[in-house]
């Protein structure tokens, strides 16, 4: 039954492209790295009623088991290429092999992004996704290039998908659907993030909240962050189903956004921001960077602001 349940992922996901020599069926797969290329792989595990609601939909487990790692390439500048998939699942439901499976291609499809082998065991719901991607020698973005002057910016609006969770816990969440919609199916910033590469001086993809993840740019680079909190990007949808201070404490901490962080340098502010808003993602400009260590935020009197929550940790108590 195992084989038979590989064979229906297979055949939902089948990419074919010419670097790929050996895919799914043999006991490794066997891929060619185009020459003058380096290879950026990254991995993330997804688990039931930690990453993704219980009753979260098999198609949007699949979505959102790739959007994750694809967010991690996104934020390194890398062009997506192959992935590996380890499912544990309770039983050998075959309605949702087809379901994750389709959701997952949904989202591969447009990148060309082959499955190019994994695993399948019994357990507890457990989805996890490797994937590798393409960069040039030296172009890839890292956190630890961010200097005192520079810009910090984020892509499209923050706190939605955190928000989307909570909105979870109403009786009626149907009015809360495009907050919902964030949480279980984000957008990766793959195309933003390529455009980013020989102008951003650090980056990060936005998934335990702005201000911890920005906190890893401060300490990869060696410097501090301050952040405007009247300059963060928030949805109309946020914004009308929550009081401002609730959205504002999603934006700063809540995390699983999968939005671009990053710094570039002042001048280049404005030429960045014409970029994204091509791409349609758009990019704000949130705050600068400093001497210093660490991320303060301002409210609009210049005071210090403390967000009610400092980003999410899986191993806080």
């Amino acid at each position: 039954m195992e084989f038979d349940l590989i064979e229906r992922i297979r055949r939902h996901t089948e990419v074919n492209r010419d670097d790929v020599v050996e895919g799914i069926g043999d006991d490794a797969a066997v891929v060619a790295v185009p020459a003058g290329r380096e290879l950026a792989i990254a991995v993330d595990t997804l688990v039931e009623g930690v990453h993704f609601p219980v009753d979260t939909t098999p198609v949007d487990i699949g979505w959102k088991a790739l959007a994750v790692n694809l967010s991690d390439l996104a934020a390194m500048g890398a062009t997506p290429a192959w992935a590996l998939l380890a499912l544990t699942t309770p039983d050998g439901d075959e309605a949702f092999f087809d379901g994750l499976a389709r959701g997952f291609a949904e989202l591969a499809t447009p990148y060309r992004l082959a499955l190019v082998g994994g695993d399948t065991t019994r357990g507890p719901l457990t989805v996890t996704v490797v994937v590798h991607g393409f960069s040039a020698p030296g172009e890839a973005l890292l956190r630890s290039g961010a200097r005192v002057g520079d810009v910090v910016m984020v892509t499209g609006t923050l706190g939605d998908a955190a928000a989307g969770l909570r909105c979870l816990a109403e009786s009626d969440a149907l009015p809360y659907a495009g907050l919902v919609e964030r949480l279980n199916r984000p957008t990766p910033r793959v195309s933003a993030g390529q455009a980013l590469r020989g102008i951003a001086t650090a980056c990060i993809d936005v998934s335990d909240g702005l201000v911890a993840d920005l906190g890893h740019i401060c300490a990869a680079s060696g410097v501090g962050a301050d952040i405007d909190a009247a300059m963060l990007p928030r949805s109309s949808a946020l914004l009308t189903h929550f009081a401002d201070a609730d959205a504002l404490d999603f934006a700063l901490g809540g995390g699983d956004d999968y939005e671009l962080c990053f710094t570039v340098p002042a001048d280049r502010a404005g030429e960045v921001g014409a970029t994204m808003a091509r791409l349609g993602c758009g990019a704000t400009r949130v705050g600068r960077i400093v001497d210093g260590s660490g991320v303060r935020v301002f409210d609009g009197n210049g005071n210090v602001y403390e967000p009610a929550r400092a980003g999410w940790n899986h191993f806080a108590a």
